[in-house]
């Protein structure tokens, strides 16, 4: 992949041999972002697990101290007085069966998050092959098949990230914006490799954290020093 000049630029910052104590890397990352807009500062955890084997699968969600930075869209389905609920709560959309043939046929896709009451999840699972593809099924262990969906919505606006493993046993997310304070970058950082540390399967063997990038949407990997968490 070729890169343009001014991340090469960026990159010479960056000393690839190096594994940076967390608060260097939040500031070199910071330091290496040259896009004219506000870049998402992301991390990304390569882990010694294996997904193939249902229990060494991680799967959860962390509400990040100072939000991601994003405005969230959030879709409920619900029923009855949980319908009312999620719109007080300020969920963007809710509804019910007649949700189905807007997104299965006219590809309606306006939201980054789906929770849904378990009620629900009957007709939400006929959306299976649409949603899951994408990563926006409502789950259980992520806090998004609830009866309580004004926590969920309410954790969600203020900065709630799902972490999961990939194919390759990473697991990529957001931990904010470029023009975050280097302290508020470092406070989500440390949030989310907190839970990640507690979300350690009990029967892995070996290294559970093999290495940890954090980088923005344009710039340079930093490597974090694994053995601080």
């Amino acid at each position: 992949m070729k890169h343009g000049k001014k991340y090469m630029e960026a990159a010479k910052l960056v000393d690839r041999k190096v594994q940076y104590d967390p608060a260097e890397a939040v500031a070199l990352v910071k330091k290496t972002a040259t896009a004219k807009f506000d870049e998402t500062v992301e991390v990304h955890i390569r882990t010694g697990c294996d997904g193939r084997h249902a229990e060494q699968q991680i799967r959860g969600a962390v509400v990040l101290p100072n939000g991601t930075g994003r405005t969230v869209k959030v879709l409920v389905f619900a029923k009855g007085d949980k319908l009312a609920e999620a719109e007080a709560a300020g969920a963007d959309f809710v509804g019910g069966d007649e949700l189905i043939p807007k997104i299965q046929n006219e590809g309606w896709l306006e939201f980054d998050v789906v929770v849904a009451t378990p009620d629900m999840m009957g007709v939400v699972g006929r959306l299976g092959k649409v949603l899951g593809p994408k990563g926006l099924m409502p789950n259980p262990k992520a806090g998004t098949v609830t009866m309580d969906v004004t926590k969920a919505v309410n954790d969600i606006k203020a900065g709630k990230i799902e972490y999961r493993l990939d194919k390759a046993n990473i697991i990529h997310v957001p931990v904010g914006k470029v023009s975050f304070e280097e302290a508020k970058l470092q406070e989500n950082l440390d949030a989310l490799m907190e839970a990640i540390v507690k979300a350690k399967p009990s029967v892995l063997k070996g290294q559970y954290l093999k290495s940890i990038t954090l980088s923005t949407t344009m710039g340079p990997g930093v490597k974090i020093n694994t053995a601080k968490y």
